[in-house]
């Protein structure tokens, strides 16, 4: 392995043998059990890599495909790295296809160490607040997307409930278009945020069967938490019974249900409607 760059102040390691550790380390991060025992994740792609840089974060390890680091924003990228004294991996393609998704392959990737944040605070909730709850959601896909939503209507945050997907998965993170990066999420258990759920004082509002409301002539009263259960079974009866209404989608349809991910960004643009503006 050899060092070599266009920038003095970037000196990449390159690699291009599949077995050496780093690698394997790298790869090592699509499974669950090593995410959670590092506390890392793998982000991938320029744009999302940028997100991140311009939300604060600080990348362990910056890895682009040799040769393709010439363009201004990747250029930009690898003087980010170097500032905040990432280790900076120059790979072959052949190491990059082993590391990059194997759908639509991007030439950046970075390793990331994992935000979790805390349970709101009632003291500091503001009138505007509103929070997304998702009980056991197991769809990565649906995960990302709900998150990229919440950063789209400007909402505080996403709170897992139970036994729930991993957020910093490659799939969800894909699906989020970097507001992974942007949205605080917290993670509790169920009995947890049940103990946690009399400190809200605004709307509890889930989208429920049950619900005898139509979800767009609700009068929400801020600051709004709202609950979406899993994908299946929807919200369970101890999460609904701690709602402070229970709200409909109506359907025209043979359907019963929609897309989880559909269903909450419906709820979610009515909600912050208001507050959103060309």
């Amino acid at each position: 392995m050899t060092g070599s760059t266009r920038d003095p102040r970037v000196v990449p390691t390159r690699i291009t043998s599949l077995t050496n550790d780093r690698v394997k380390a790298i790869r090592a991060l699509e499974m669950r059990k090593e995410r959670k025992e590092t506390g890392l994740f793998v982000a991938e792609g320029a744009s999302i890599l940028v997100t991140a840089r311009d939300a604060g974060f600080t990348a362990e390890t910056l890895v682009h495909l040799a040769g393709a680091a010439d363009s201004g924003i990747a250029k930009g990228l690898l003087a980010w790295a170097a500032n905040s004294r990432a280790e900076v991996l120059e790979v072959s393609e052949a190491v990059l296809g082993k590391l990059a998704a194997k759908d639509n392959p991007q030439t950046m990737l970075g390793v990331f160490r994992q935000r979790w944040a805390e349970m709101p605070d009632a003291a500091r909730l503001t009138p505007t607040s509103c929070w997304v709850v998702l009980e056991e959601v197991r769809d990565p896909g649906n995960l990302g997307t709900i998150v990229r939503t919440a950063d789209a209507v400007g909402a505080s945050g996403v709170i897992l409930v139970g036994n729930c997907c991993d957020p910093y998965s490659r799939e969800c993170v894909r699906a989020t278009m970097g507001s992974i990066f942007t949205v605080p999420i917290a993670r509790v258990t169920l009995a947890d945020f049940l103990s946690w759920r009399p400190t809200w004082t605004g709307d509890v509002v889930g989208t429920h069967l049950d619900g005898t409301a139509d979800f767009r002539t609700v009068d929400y009263k801020a600051p709004t938490l709202l609950v979406m259960g899993s994908e299946g079974p929807g919200l369970s009866d101890a999460m609904a019974q701690v709602c402070s209404r229970l709200v409909r989608i109506p359907m025209a349809g043979s359907l019963d249900s929609l897309n989880l991910a559909v269903a909450t960004a419906l709820a979610l643009y009515q909600i912050r409607g208001e507050h959103l503006r060309l």
